[in-house]
This record gives C-alpha cells, sequence and structure tokens, in this order.
C-alpha cells in the first residue's frame, strides 16, 4: 500500500460526493426528475471553456482533465476520476459559462444535473451548500499547488508529483493500469514526450518504479517523494 505523505495533488481527495449524503428522499428526486447519464467514449469533450453552463456534471465513471485554452496551448488543471463533481465554478452569481475545458480520458459515464436545480439545493440544505463550499476550496488549494510544481520545479519533480498523485489519488494503489499515454503524462507534467519517456526509463533503471505497456507499480515511494519536494 503507497503511503500518504504531502505534496502537490493534481486531484480532489476523498468521495467528493458525500455531499449528496445530506438531501431529503424529495431532494434526490429533484436530482433524478433534473438529470440525464450521458455516455462518452475516449477523448470526447464534456464542456468547453467559454461555453454556456447548463447543468454540472457528476463523473459517475471513468476519467478526465480539466484544462484552460488559449490559442493552441493548453495548461491542464487536475484530472478527474470517478465520483466527482465538474462545473461548480459555473455556480458563481454572474457566471454563466464554464471558465474551462473537461475531455476524457477514457469511457465515462457522466450525470448532467440542471444547474438551476442543483443551485435551489444549495440555496434550500445549508450543509448541502456547505459541503459544495469545501470542495471549492479544495479546488482551489488543489490548482494552487499545480501551479507552484509547474513553475517552480524541474522536470523530475513535476513527474514524479504525476505518479504519486495517480497512485494515491486516481488509483488508491501502488500498481495501476497505464491508461494515460506517454504524451498525456506529458501534458500533465508539462513536458515533451521525449522527456517524460526518459525521465520514466531512469526512474525504472534506478529501481524507483516498474513500467511496461500495461501498467506502471511504484516501488520505492520514500525515494519518489524526496524527488517530488526536492522538485
Amino acid at each position: 500500500m503507497v503511503k500518504p505523505v504531502v505534496f502537490n495533488g493534481c486531484s480532489v481527495g476523498e468521495n467528493p460526493l458525500c455531499c449528496f449524503d445530506d438531501l431529503s428522499p424529495e431532494e434526490l428526486q429533484i436530482i433524478e426528475e433534473n438529470s440525464v447519464e450521458v455516455e462518452y467514449k475516449r477523448g470526447e469533450i464534456l464542456c468547453k471553456q467559454g461555453s454556456f453552463a447548463s447543468h454540472v456534471m457528476v463523473l459517475k465513471e471513468g476519467l478526465a482533465k480539466i484544462y484552460l485554452e488559449n490559442n493552441n496551448d493548453s495548461l491542464i488543471l487536475k484530472i478527474l476520476p470517478s465520483v466527482n463533481i465538474l462545473g461548480l465554478p459555473a455556480l458563481v452569481e454572474g457566471n454563466n459559462t464554464f471558465p474551462y475545458s473537461a475531455q476524457t480520458y477514457m469511457p465515462s459515464v457522466v450525470q448532467l444535473i440542471e444547474i438551476n436545480a442543483f443551485k435551489s439545493l444549495i440555496n434550500n440544505n445549508a450543509h448541502f451548500g456547505y459541503k459544495i463550499i469545501s470542495m471549492l476550496a479544495e479546488n482551489t488549494v488543489i490548482i494552487n499547488g499545480r501551479f507552484f510544481c509547474l513553475t517552480k520545479k524541474q522536470t523530475y519533480g513535476r513527474l514524479a508529483d504525476v505518479l504519486i498523485c495517480l497512485a494515491q489519488r486516481i488509483y488508491k494503489q501502488d500498481k495501476f493500469p497505464l491508461q494515460l499515454t506517454r504524451k498525456d503524462l506529458a501534458e500533465l507534467a508539462s513536458m515533451s514526450v521525449e522527456s517524460t519517456t526518459r525521465i520514466l526509463t531512469k526512474f525504472k533503471d534506478e529501481g524507483l518504479i516498474r513500467v511496461n505497456s500495461e501498467f506502471i507499480e511504484i516501488l520505492d515511494i520514500d525515494k519518489l517523494t524526496e524527488i517530488s519536494l526536492i522538485g
């Protein structure tokens, strides 16, 4: 089992959907009556930066990335495993557009909840609203950590961060399937595919990880954490 450590994570923490536990049967019925479930293929767009936000999305199955776009450039803010909510910034008063784009890394199932119905639950249920605020606050912490990692750490530290995040926050085990391509990993670490491949090979040669075409396994979490902290 991977040891818990402090690092600049790329994803949210445990069970963000626990907020729905605070809803009454009648409120859950409102969700049911104002939502639809949609299946997405790998690489499909869940929402587009600047587009009208008519719904909040619950990623029930799959894996997705949240990113900013500017012409031909993009910056990944975080990655989302299943049982996560996206689109919460669109709840801000006076804002009716998505401030970022989201795209699937793998086939995914998403529940689209009509945004006004979602807002009504926040207005009428203080416990539910508090947990939504907590999620927004956690997202801010994550994104701040990401910016620190990408602007202050060297390539080895950035890739170490990504691998630790995948193990601890996405797959929650030290051996996980290689569902992301080298290009995906490179985008997460903000480096070239060539540099990503070279550093993965070095980590492998030094006995920090085991990697093949199907999985990555972290063998020395302490050393990988040290590389992450040193940057």
